[in-house]
């Protein structure tokens, strides 16, 4: 039994109340109003603490996009109070002061997760506001995609302790976490073959933390080319640790490689300027390797279980006509229509010698 958010002067009002709430139950589009007053800066953090399997980068991720892109706009707003145009005006506003439309997608999908359960799991709302079509899809820009020729025109310019690193990063289609994690007892040399078992995570408030891969299809076998293959086998009597657990690529003092030290370490941005892409990412050399997969035609599932992806969304996206396969395409087509042009003149030419000879006949029989 509880008592209404108000008095009523009349019990005829009372009762009409009653008799609107008992509808609006049995539709079960009832919220309590009590439990809606929380706000959505608290129950996003609760949201947050009561799921202990995310693994600790997304844990951050979380923290840092509600802290940033929710909490500041939304924050103090009570559940019961959102509604999509207050939805689609937070979103308006973080477009509008330059947050890029990826990150802001990131941060809708977040919100919807959070008022999804509110809806669903805790019955708070009786809709989730996150209505607006498109909100959620990233639409990152195109990185760039290095040719052979600059994946070993970049290995040859990094310091020599690094160029295993570039090459193993790229046509193994790794991550940034799990090349970084590589041990000795990984590499088959005989076999030509690396082990992705576990990955550095960057963790807010610890640093590094070792784990396993984000997925299940993350851990995996992965060939190298024998190319490749020989540089490794350089690298690890020059630069590692005779102990299987000798981590393979680390600073000269040991430490673990990570985002924040590879600048200082490589120059990467001189690197990269050097071979005509100023703009690339250490990420981008995972980019360029699966691209590079594409191109050799293999199967959606082999791409899948090489990039360590469990699903084929993933591997579809690099399944796309690049500029040299578009080019390549171009070139057939043009090819294509120079044939049929050729063939059509020809025909033509026929038809044109076939007209003049009826014409001839037709003025010798009327002569």
């Amino acid at each position: 039994m509880r008592n209404a958010p108000e008095t009523f002067g009349r019990k005829s009002d009372a009762d009409r109340y009653l008799t609107l709430v008992e509808a609006q139950m049995a539709r079960r589009e009832w919220v309590d109003p009590d439990r809606a007053k929380v706000t959505l800066g608290d129950y996003a953090r609760l949201w947050i603490d009561q799921r202990p399997n995310l693994r600790p980068r997304t844990v951050h991720l979380y923290g840092w996009l509600l802290d940033i892109h929710i909490v500041p706009y939304l924050g103090g707003v009570e559940l019961g109070r959102l509604d999509t145009p207050m939805v689609r005006d937070w979103r308006a506003k973080l477009l509008g002061n330059g947050v890029a439309e990826t990150m802001a997608a990131k941060a809708y999908r977040l919100l919807r997760a959070v008022l999804m359960t509110a809806v669903k799991e805790d019955e708070i709302l009786t809709r989730n506001p996150c209505e607006i079509p498109g909100a959620d899809q990233e639409k990152p820009a195109e990185r760039p995609v290095l040719t052979l020729a600059q994946v070993f025109k970049l290995a040859g310019i990094v310091p020599s302790r690094y160029r295993a690193l570039v090459l193993v990063t790229t046509f193994g289609c790794l991550r940034w976490g799990e090349v970084a994690a590589l041990q000795r007892q990984d590499f088959d040399t005989a076999a030509g073959t690396i082990r992705v078992r576990q990955a550095y995570t960057e963790q807010r408030g610890v640093g590094l933390v070792l784990s396993p891969p984000k997925s299940r299809a993350s851990q995996r076998r992965v060939s190298l080319p024998p190319a490749v293959v020989e540089v490794v086998c350089e690298h690890l009597p020059a630069e590692v640790d005779d102990r299987p657990d000798a981590f393979v690529f680390t600073t000269e003092s040991g430490r673990p490689i990570w985002r924040g030290n590879l600048n200082k370490l490589i120059d990467w941005k001189a690197a990269v300027a050097r071979i005509g892409q100023p703009h690339l990412h250490f990420h981008d050399l995972r980019h360029t390797g699966n691209t590079l997969a594409v191109r050799t035609g293999a199967s959606t599932r082999d791409l899948m279980a090489r990039m360590g992806h469990d699903s084929s969304q993933a591997a579809l996206i690099y399944q796309h006509a690049t500029a040299e396969a578009d080019r390549a395409i171009a070139q057939a087509l043009h090819e294509a229509v120079r044939a049929d042009r050729k063939k059509a003149k020809k025909v033509s030419r026929q038809w044109q010698a076939q007209g003049q000879g009826r014409q001839r006949e037709k003025e010798r029989g009327e002569g």
